[in-house]
């Protein structure tokens, strides 16, 4: 295990019925925030209606930036960050899933900063971000997930679009990590079937990528990882099947919150692989970020994992999907078996062609992959450093 250093500031509320307390946490904040959302759900489900409702009864200030889209776009944050200098906004809240927590951590920063979030993204060929860095200071956030999925309402990461170009890539920051985080089981019900099941691929994919390529040694971190594998695997079809089953849910809000979480990576000497290999992918297309993890995972169990650490995979099929080969080769290519079965019984069973990518494209987009993901390594880190050549295979296997 390597040195690592583990800060958890946010303060999160859980539990049914907890967004009563929004107006009562917003006030200790500042004194008007910017509520921000997306165009559609939180309207729809009549949430943002009742959000609003306890903002007024509280007495707190607000104004509504409800522009936020999936993907979120930086030309969307710089708006909202306009919106919340224009308004003297001094607190942001989010009101929604990854991608409005995602975008209102960089409404904080580029409100603050009063600079183009553009300039803070990694992969911008300016290289202005490297100067930034570290991100220490930005207005104060309280998140309120709709959706468990990104784990974004307790981390200090922010990922973007840069439509423009199409690039997809972070900013982090300590500045950027929640105040506080009201997670309400109840507010996750109306989540769509094709939804939820995405959202579990990314909480998986949260999971599995540093624990597969880990230093050793890191037994505390694995048992972590592996019991948050089992209940996601066990609770994500009981929450497809009954939407509103409350033991569920929560467990699933909670894993999520925990599964990026400095509690599973730290001390690891690794980090997301995986999702370098994806962001291109959804930066260019538009596709669901957790529906491109789920087409990729297994594509890369086989060319990677297998090859360089079959132990570790071995070790997640035994733990966490009831492999019982005492062989880790055959355990394994079991564990590869046993995630493609579970994907296909939540409804992920696409290939990159469903989404209209033409396949010329598939070399452009590899060398994205290592260009932003790679972050001027010429490589992304895995198990083993992953060429342009690799992503290509990668991306060749579930075309």
């Amino acid at each position: 295990m390597q040195p690592f250093e583990v800060s958890f500031p946010t303060k999160v509320i859980f539990g049914t019925g907890e967004l009563a307390r929004i107006g009562q946490e917003a006030r200790q904040l500042g004194q008007k925030a910017l509520l921000v959302t997306g165009g559609k759900s939180a309207k729809a489900t009549g949430l943002l209606d009742r959000a609003c409702a306890l903002l007024n009864e509280a007495g707190h200030p607000y104004v509504l930036f409800d522009k936020i889209e999936p993907n979120p776009r930086t030309s969307t944050v710089d708006a909202g960050a306009q919106l919340a200098r224009d308004e003297q906004c001094d607190h942001i809240i989010a009101l929604g899933g990854g991608s409005v927590m995602d975008a209102s951590k960089a409404i904080a920063l580029a409100a603050y900063s009063n600079r183009p979030i553009y300039d803070y993204m990694r992969g911008n060929p300016s290289q202005v971000w490297k100067e930034l860095f570290p991100l220490t200071q930005a207005l104060p956030l309280l998140t309120i997930p709709t959706v468990a999925a990104t784990g974004s309402e307790a981390n200090a990461t922010s990922v973007l679009t840069h439509w423009e170009t199409h690039e997809k890539s972070s900013i982090a920051g300590p500045g950027l990590i929640p105040k506080v985080a009201i997670l309400d089981p109840t507010l996750t019900y109306t989540v769509p079937y094709r939804v939820t099941a995405e959202s579990c691929a990314d909480i998986f994919s949260h999971l599995f990528e540093a624990y597969l390529i880990s230093v050793p040694g890191t037994h505390v971190q694995d048992g972590f990882t592996e019991t948050l594998i089992r209940q996601l695997v066990d609770f994500s079809t009981v929450a497809l099947d009954y939407p509103d089953h409350e033991e569920a849910r929560a467990t699933l809000l909670w894993t999520s919150t925990l599964a990026i979480s400095g509690f599973t990576l730290a001390g690891r000497g690794a980090a997301y692989p995986l999702h370098g290999v994806e962001h291109p992918l959804s930066g260019y297309y538009d596709i669901p970020h957790g529906r491109g993890l789920a087409m990729l995972a297994v594509p890369y169990f086989q060319q990677i994992i297998l090859k360089d650490r079959p132990e570790r995979l071995a070790r997640m099929g035994r733990a966490c999907f009831q492999v019982t080969f005492a062989d880790d080769h055959a355990a394994a290519q079991a564990t590869i078996e046993a995630v493609g079965q579970w994907f296909a019984k939540m409804g992920i069973t696409e290939r990159l062609s469903d989404f209209g990518i033409e396949r010329e494209q598939l070399p452009i987009l590899a060398e994205e992959a290592i260009r932003i993901g790679g972050r001027g390594l010429g490589y992304l880190p895995s198990s083993r450093q992953l060429s342009a050549d690799d992503v290509l295979a990668l991306y060749e296997a579930c075309y």
